[in-house]
């Protein structure tokens, strides 16, 4: 079965990516209505760029959470700017060996 990943990319500062980092972590995982996989949080912080990328199991799922997450704000009282939304599906994994 194919996967698929929804890619956000933010112009952040670093109060923003602590801020963004912070409620990631405080949450034992996923809200109900975020049926992901995993969540991978990338930063380029001199650019004050991050990337998030979640994994879904599913077309279905990730629709469903992106339903969610466009309902959502972003943390409040930081510099965080959504720059793009992209969806792709996984047609490669491997580890190196």
């Amino acid at each position: 079965m194919a996967e698929y990943v929804r890619v956000v990319t933010f112009d952040a500062d670093d109060e923003a990516l602590d801020a963004l980092l912070s409620d990631i972590n405080s949450a034992s995982g996923p809200p109900e209505e975020i049926p992901a996989k995993r969540i991978t949080v990338l930063a380029d912080r001199s650019a004050g760029k991050v990337v998030v990328a979640v994994r879904f199991g599913s077309a279905e799922d990730l629709q469903k959470g992106h339903a969610a997450f466009e309902a959502m704000s972003p943390p409040a009282g930081v510099n965080l700017r959504r720059v793009a939304v992209d969806s792709y599906e996984v047609v490669l994994d491997r580890q190196a060996p």
